[in-house]
Order: structure tokens, then sequence, then C-alpha cells
């Protein structure tokens, strides 16, 4: 009886799939997550891919895929982080998802994340539930701890005397005579700089500072 239901909900599973996959920026590549999605029997036409950040959801991709979506259809994903950025925002997408779409959401990295498991009933979407949770907390906490360790390299690293960001530009020799005629008033900020060879931003800021 087990089985029987195993392989109808199957059978059901595979008439309206969709993938979801996201990389944060434009240089990484989406090859991996499509793939997995296509290994686990997804059609290629119905995954959205899209390259953007995961600080909100105006990914047009994802988007497109959200308002296709019906209650009866599933959404599978690679990891549970492609939801959103932090542990409130994966909790109230996934939510958003199966229980106002009502969509079931299979999370291919956790078995467990699968709230089609209708055989199971409620026991099922409660050990969903609780395995979400957990995993979307245990990826915030290695987020927040990689932009610490970022952070800390950062500062031993400036304590060292590396320099970041661009390298500031050397005065130029006429820089002095320039400024001294731009605070007689013999000379705009626009000409002094062009003097100078830089732009007028810069070249007050130097005088601000000199």
């Amino acid at each position: 009886m087990q089985s029987e239901c195993n392989e109808e909900a199957g059978t059901a599973q595979r008439r309206d799939m969709f993938g979801s996959a996201r990389v944060s920026s434009r240089d990484q590549n989406l090859s991996r997550q499509i793939d997995a999605l296509l290994s686990y029997g997804i059609d290629r036409r119905h995954i959205y891919a899209d390259k953007a950040s995961g600080k909100d959801f105006k990914r047009p991709s994802y988007q497109r895929l959200i308002r296709r979506l019906k209650p009866s259809d599933t959404l599978v994903i690679k990891s549970v982080d492609r939801l959103g950025r932090n542990y409130n925002e994966i909790l109230d997408e996934w939510r958003c998802l199966t229980k106002l779409n009502g969509a079931r959401l299979v999370v291919l990295d956790m078995p467990l994340l699968d709230t089609g498991r209708d055989c199971a009933g409620i026991t099922g979407e409660f050990v969903a539930d609780l395995m979400l949770q957990l995993l979307s907390y245990i990826a915030q906490v290695e987020r927040e701890n990689i932009h610490q360790r970022q952070a800390e390299g950062i500062a031993s690293a400036r304590a060292r005397g590396v320099q970041f960001g661009r390298p500031r530009i050397k005065k130029p020799e006429r820089f002095e005579a320039c400024r001294e005629a731009y605070l007689a008033e013999r000379m705009t900020a626009s000409e002094a700089a062009a003097q100078c060879g830089v732009s007028a931003s810069t070249f007050l800021r130097w005088v601000r500072g000199a």
C-alpha cells in the first residue's frame, strides 16, 4: 500500500515540476544547479534561472516561475539558501510557497525537506518544517561566520599595512600653485583640477585636506 502511494505521488509530481536556480553574481556558473535539476527529471524548459543577488526576490525568472506555479505543482531547488539571504527570509519564502501557493517544495541537498510526502501526513510536514528551521539557522550562521572571517582578515591585513581599494592619487608638483590660485580666486576649481590632471572633486578634497 505504501509503495502504491509513493508511485502515485511520483507520477503526479512529474506532470507539473519546475526548477529554480540562482547565483549571486554574473561571473558564477549555474551549471551545477541546472545539472542537478535535470538529473531529478525536470524538463529544461521548466527550469528558471537568475544571476542576481539574494538581497531580494525581484528576479525576473523567479517571478515568472512564481506566477506560473499552481497548488498542484512541484518546485525543486538545489539548496535551501536559494530561497533567501537569511533565516527569516528563507522561512517566509518557504511558507509563502507551501502555505499560500500550495505548491510542493523539494530541496535536493536535503531530501527530508520535501513537503509533498503525502503518505506521511502531518508528521511529514512537521519534520520538513523542523528541518527547514534548523537548516535555515545553520545557513545564516555560516554566512555570518564568513563575513566575520572576512572582516577579521581585512583588519589583520590593514594592521600589516596592506592597502585596500584604489591607490591614492599622488598630488602633482603644480598642486600648491593651483591651490593658491584657487584660494585667491584667480582660478576656478575646474580650471585648477584640469591643471593638476584630476577631477574637480579630487582637487577640492586635496584642498580641504591640505
